[in-house]
């Protein structure tokens, strides 16, 4: 039986046309891009060019373009960047309670170092008010990051009505857009930010590679000290072959994506109606305003991790959240920022779909999916109560 793989948020796999883009800059074209030789000098054109390309489909210049390794560094890069570039200016740092921990765990490491902060409560669907931010806004505020959409329930925030307010007011405003990225239109200008991070391997690039988007005149402090590259705002030889494949994987992304949606919403509409069937289940974020792969529920009188291996033993690839935090056994700090309780939090699940599948995987997973919860509520003395 082959696996069902519905955790694209989790992470997507490389498509064939990406590996090829990157297979000579591996072997053939090997040089490093600071080198003056003609070796060198290739790897360095090969940069330019994924750097216009990212550029261009961000709507952005090229030269506010920084590769990182990823979603994570790119998020630190900027939080901390902006934080130490203008502490002179203000120690105020305002975000939201249902960031990815790339964006709430630098925030929090910030504090630590006498920075302060206000974190932004969420409404049940998982919005975040722009009223709220205006209100939270001070004169020493100095960055607002609220992220594009959110990786556990898939509600996408009103960035541009976020950024005008931060615009006007005069701080700096990220946004974590690593899942929105090949999925939603991401117009720097439109999305009123000033920083912007994403990550290679949620729209099927590699994986360790990611970028960020600086506007021009925004200061950053580097977190990587040691050499010249990226305009001395990120140290270290460039990864080529990351970064073309990137660049490869953005863009053909952005020219299927109106196709793709079409059918992500299809089949996300199939499994949302046919969970909701299901006795005791709540759908989590909006269904109004969500991300076209994204269905997040909770099943009332199981546990998650029993859902997830039950599944898993059917061939069926699913989260209870996000994938950085599968290691803990604390519930979705999303969740409960919604105001979901433990109790329910417990038996979430995350079906995010991706390019490849099915309608038939997803008539398949709708079979499967009641009787394994019947037969876990079953066993639960709460719903046997």
């Amino acid at each position: 039986m082959s696996e069902i793989y519905l955790d694209h948020a989790a992470t997507t796999p490389l498509r064939p046309e990406v590996l090829e883009a990157m297979l000579p800059y591996f072997n053939q074209e090997f040089g490093n891009p600071s080198s003056v030789y003609g070796a060198g000098r290739r790897a360095h054109q090969a940069l330019d060019q994924a750097r216009d390309t990212v550029a261009d489909l961000l709507g952005a210049k090229s030269e506010e373009i920084i590769f990182t390794s990823g979603g994570s560094e790119a998020a630190n890069l900027a939080i901390k960047g902006v934080a130490w570039a203008y502490q002179t200016k203000g120690k105020h740092i305002i975000t939201s309670a249902i960031e990815h921990h790339a964006v709430l765990d630098a925030v929090l490491w910030l504090k630590q170092q006498g920075f302060e902060v206000t974190i932004l409560p969420v409404d049940e669907e998982g919005f975040v008010d722009p009223q709220s931010v205006q209100e939270a806004l001070r004169g020493d505020t100095i960055l607002v990051s609220i992220m594009h959409a959110n990786n556990e329930v898939g509600t996408i925030q009103p960035i541009e009505d976020i950024g005008a307010i931060v615009r006007a007011h005069g701080a700096f405003f990220h946004t974590d857009a690593v899942q929105t990225a090949g999925i939603l239109d991401l117009d720097v200008a439109e999305l009123n930010v000033d920083l912007l991070s994403l990550s290679a391997h949620k729209f099927y690039g590699p994986k360790g590679v990611g970028a960020l988007y600086v506007r021009k005149g925004v200061r950053l402090d580097p977190l990587i000290h040691g050499g010249a590259q990226e305009k001395r705002r990120r140290a270290g030889t460039e990864n080529v072959a990351g970064i073309v494949g990137l660049a490869k994987a953005f863009e053909l992304a952005q020219a299927e994506r109106g196709e793709v949606t079409r059918h992500l919403i299809q089949l996300r509409d199939q499994l949302l109606q046919g969970l909701q069937a299901i006795p005791h289940t709540k759908v989590n974020g909006s269904l109004e305003r969500r991300l076209p792969n994204n269905v997040n529920v909770c099943f009332q009188f199981i546990e998650g991790e029993s859902l997830l291996l039950n599944l898993d033993l059917k061939g069926i690839a699913g989260s209870s959240g996000s994938a950085c935090t599968s290691g803990s056994l604390d519930p979705s700090h999303v969740l409960l920022a919604m105001g979901l309780s433990h109790e329910i939090a417990h038996g979430s699940l995350r079906l995010t779909l991706g390019r490849e599948n099915t309608q038939d995987q997803v008539t398949y997973v709708l079979e499967e999916i009641p009787i394994i919860v019947e037969r876990l509520r079953a066993m639960s003395p709460l719903y046997n109560a």
